[in-house]
């Protein structure tokens, strides 16, 4: 039991990357183009797409064979050779084979982008053809050649090969007396054997590959999932830069207190009067008829913000007064900038009214 906890101690430590990586994780590496993707997959698939295609179209492309042989056998070889007469033929040669050609580059188009979205769904991005310095690095170079994806990737060479080795050696031998016999049957009959003959070779080859596909396939997904593992400070370090340090965010929010309240402070000059309740509390009020409606509150404080604003004050010639219910009321129930409520306007008025007779003294005096 100590053995086996101090390994989990060790793994910790060494930042051992056995979790499964986190839905943002593999956000970011799908961006990148970096997906759980067969390849043989897709060639397989598209493989027995155009072996079916011949199988059922097999009619539409001989008969396009034939006319563009007997067009050449026929005319091509008696045609006077001008410029004129040869790009035309060029150019009629080259539509006759493209439309002998399209429904397979359609299917095969079609097919590819098929299955890569089963696998994969839509994804469109330009980060796996950016130029990397990393690629030119002759030791990463080396590492990869030797690396376990490559012993994988040269395992699949070579059981393909000797697949199709074993599908042509099964299928000529099945067929070896037909083959034989050959040589007593018409051109036509010929060519339609060979030809049937290799489609039928074509269609198993793709059917075996696409066995094989499947799990290399499975093997990809495995890859790509040990790939995005994570270790347990991986996973707290994505948390923090998600939720933020939470020790910068309190050093943010310190400085923005400290900000408001040098913004608040530099308003106490601008009051009418500071309510006090003398020491707990205190509320700097200003009024101006000619914009306000009701006085505002433009400063308040408790204990030693408090003190501070009745130093300020003080500084300024900014009359304090004491009512200890009134600054109570005003310092919980609202905030720099309100209103003061309405039912605290009387209070508030007549406290004002003394504040406007005790300046208008002063002025006299």
């Amino acid at each position: 039991m100590a053995r086996y906890q101090l390994r989990m101690d060790l793994q910790l430590f060494a930042g051992e990357k056995t979790e499964k990586a986190t839905p943002k994780k593999r956000n970011d590496a799908r961006n990148k183009g970096q997906v759980a993707k067969s390849q043989e997959l897709v060639s397989s698939v598209a493989l027995i797409v155009c072996a079916s295609l011949f199988l059922m179209l097999g009619s539409f492309f001989w008969e396009r064979i034939l006319r563009l042989f007997s067009d050449v056998l026929l005319h091509g070889l008696t045609m006077e050779v001008t410029e004129a007469n040869v790009l035309g033929m060029l150019s009629r040669y080259s539509g006759q084979m493209l439309i002998f050609l399209a429904p397979i580059f359609i299917a095969v188009i079609v097919t590819a982008f098929a299955v890569s979205y089963m696998q994969i769904g839509f994804l469109f991005t330009t980060e796996p053809l950016k130029f990397k310095l990393s690629v030119l690095d002759p030791i990463n170079g080396f590492k990869k050649l030797f690396g376990v994806r490559s012993l994988v990737e040269f395992a699949k060479s070579m059981l393909k090969l000797f697949a199709t080795g074993l599908i042509v050696y099964l299928v000529l031998w099945s067929a070896k007396d037909r083959v034989l016999m050959l040589a007593h049957v018409p051109i036509v009959d010929i060519f339609s054997y060979t030809g049937s003959l290799t489609i039928r070779l074509t269609l198993l080859f793709g059917v075996l590959m696409f066995v094989l596909a499947i799990g290399d396939y499975y093997y990809q997904k495995y890859s790509y999932e040990k790939s995005l593992r994570m270790s347990k400070q991986d996973i707290k370090d994505e948390h923090k830069n998600a939720e933020g340090d939470p020790l910068i965010k309190g050093k943010i929010r310190e400085r923005q207190r400290r900000m408001a309240i040098m913004r608040m402070m530099q308003e106490v000059p601008k009051a009418d009067v500071i309510i006090t309740n003398p020491t707990h509390f205190a509320v700097a009020l200003q009024y101006d008829g000619t914009k306000m409606d009701a006085p505002k509150v433009i400063a308040k404080g408790q204990d030693y913000l408090a003190l501070r604003i009745r130093e300020i004050a003080k500084q300024h010639n900014v009359i304090t007064m004491e009512n200890k219910p009134l600054a109570r009321a005003l310092y919980d129930r609202t905030e720099i900038g309100d209103s003061i409520p309405a039912d605290l306007f009387q209070a508030v008025a007549e406290v004002l009214a003394y504040v406007y007779r005790l300046k208008g003294g002063r002025r006299r005096g």
